[in-house]
């Protein structure tokens, strides 16, 4: 069988150390729905049944709205190895679209496949913990179009791209992936394409990035966080340090998935208790 879901086992490994059997599992559930969709196909449609939970198993998505007068308003950013909340099949029909931003490879989870999965203890902890964290990022967005100035909205942006990215291990000499124009940045953002244009143009003048040909740079990762205001710590849950608060970079996962490997043993994060 191809291993086509790596990045899913290592984006959810970050919440739960999957067994085996779980990440068998998965695999076996991700293969027979996986299609391939090029920039700007439609994945969901507002208005529509989800077709099950997605998992972006390669490739850009995001979340969005579109208003009345056109304007759009993107919602969330689906990147690599990343899965939907599974209380998404729960729902009548979607309150918001989803859409590749380049090309894109994605599966759809039944509900009684999502049923199946869930019972495996693990598995079922990581999908949960992962829902969490999509809701931290939420609120990250909220405050980045209500309270940040556009310098430090797109600074954020960066560096929580730059940092799941990183985690799934497609960070190579401080670069990745991102398809991502500045039309879909000022989308992200709420702010012009016109300001989006000016602010990476600042950005450059930093030293701090560089952001051309689809690829990210990021020069100096500490002080960007600096400059951004950006705390890792609503990415990686279980990578503060109880006694500074402070996060360990995805790089050390291992070490973090070692640590929760023995609250797993002492029956701990386990589903039902």
């Amino acid at each position: 069988m191809r291993r086509i879901s790596a990045r899913v086992f290592r984006h959810l490994g970050q919440f739960a150390p999957l067994t085996d059997v779980e990440s068998r599992a998965l695999e076996e559930a991700l293969v027979p729905t996986a299609r391939r969709f090029q920039a700007r196909d439609g994945l969901a449609k507002q208005g529509e049944r989800m077709p099950g939970v997605l998992v972006i198993l390669d490739g850009f998505a995001c979340r969005y709205k579109i208003l009345p007068d056109g304007r759009r308003q993107m919602l969330a950013l689906l990147l690599p190895g990343q899965v939907s909340d599974p209380r998404s099949v729960l729902l009548p029909r979607m309150d918001h679209s989803v859409v590749a931003l380049g090309p894109v490879e994605a599966a759809f989870l039944a509900k009684d496949v999502v049923q199946r999965l869930e019972r495996l203890p693990m598995l079922w902890n990581a999908m949960a913990l992962n829902a969490l964290v999509q809701q931290s990022i939420a609120r990250e967005w909220l405050v980045n179009v209500g309270h940040r100035s556009s310098f430090e909205r797109i600074s954020h942006l960066f560096c929580e791209i730059h940092t799941q990215m990183e985690a799934v291990g497609l960070v190579q000499d401080g670069a990745c992936e991102m398809p991502l124009t500045q039309a879909d940045i000022a989308d992200a953002l709420a702010i012009t394409p016109v300001h989006v244009n000016r602010t990476l143009m600042e950005l450059r003048r930093t030293g701090l990035v560089s952001f051309q040909s689809r690829r990210l740079t990021i020069h100096d990762v500490a002080a960007l966080h600096r400059v951004a205001g950006f705390d890792a710590c609503y990415l990686l849950p279980f990578s503060a340090d109880p006694a500074t608060g402070s996060c360990t970079p995805p790089a050390a996962a291992e070490n973090l998935l070692k640590a929760l490997s023995t609250h797993v043993a002492r029956g701990h994060l386990v589903s039902g208790e």
